[in-house]
């Protein structure tokens, strides 16, 4: 009994330092995200512009990535994820949508909840700056100047 609870003992350190070696679970990478890019930049844009950017989102692992959620940092941006189950070595788009009536510099984060086991939650940024639409100079009025004679019929 004593050889077989040495040997197991062994082969569980030896499995344990296998793992170790090579940074990866025994029995797969399971889910795991991967984005096409860390930061959208809109750069400068006019009040009203279209404020609509996307992220691609990739599972490398070897078991289908859920995103159960996507999260703007405020209620002007507002993302939309796809919550189906991506496969393996498949895509899927998160658009986000920014608030481009907002005059002054972009900052702000989605952050992305999956069961991805290298980055169960994924932050992503968005950033730019909205410049104010042009105005247009209101036609003058002409107004009868308080002094002026009144003509007597």
């Amino acid at each position: 009994m004593k050889k077989f609870l040495l040997s197991l003992s062994l082969g569980v350190l030896t499995l344990g330092a296998f793992a170790q070696a090579t940074g990866k679970p025994v029995g797969g990478t399971g889910p795991m995200i991967s984005v096409d890019k860390e930061t959208h930049d809109y750069g400068t844009i006019q009040q009203g512009a279209n404020g609509t950017c996307e992220f691609i989102v990739t599972n490398t692992g070897d078991q289908p990535l859920i995103i159960s959620q996507c999260q703007g940092s405020c209620g002007c941006t507002v993302p939309k994820c796809e919550t189906q189950p991506i496969k393996p070595g498949a895509k899927s788009t998160i658009t986000v949508k920014y608030d481009t009536n907002r005059v002054g510099p972009i900052n702000k984060s989605v952050t992305i909840s999956s069961n991805a086991t290298n980055a169960p939650s994924k932050v992503v940024t968005i950033k730019g700056t909205v410049e104010a639409a042009a105005t247009t100079p209101a036609s003058p009025v002409k107004e009868a100047s308080p002094m002026a004679p009144v003509e007597k019929h």
